[in-house]
């Protein structure tokens, strides 16, 4: 049976950081010809994926890690977590701030002597 090729959306991350292959790269000494020959894909693959033209998939992106001896962590786009705070969050965070408003800026914090 024949599946429908999985495309990434138009504008969606990609799973590489092409900068951080293309310096890889560099930094293992190899050329593009050199990749893509280990790696056992086309040479304009290897060119599209740094050039973030195309998105190289995970089991390329571990390949490439082999090839150049480097973490795949390395070659990985960096993941943006969106961390959201619970309305409990909110109100903690309130309740801090406003009881440092009340402390007046001439007295020093407990503990330490007065200038």
């Amino acid at each position: 049976m024949n599946h429908p090729l999985k495309r990434r959306p138009r504008g969606a991350p990609f799973n590489h950081e092409p900068k951080a292959v293309t310096y890889a790269r560099e930094k293992a000494g190899l050329t593009k010809r050199a990749l893509a020959k280990s790696c056992d894909i086309s040479e304009q693959l290897v060119c599209d994926i740094e050039a973030g033209r195309r998105n190289a998939t995970p089991e390329t992106l571990l390949k490439f890690a082999s090839a150049m001896n480097c973490p795949v962590v390395v070659l990985e786009a960096k993941r943006v977590v969106v961390l959201r705070q619970s309305s409990h969050d909110t109100t903690e965070e309130q309740a801090l701030n406003s009881a440092t408003d009340q402390t007046s800026s001439d007295t020093p914090p407990a503990g330490l002597p007065a200038a």
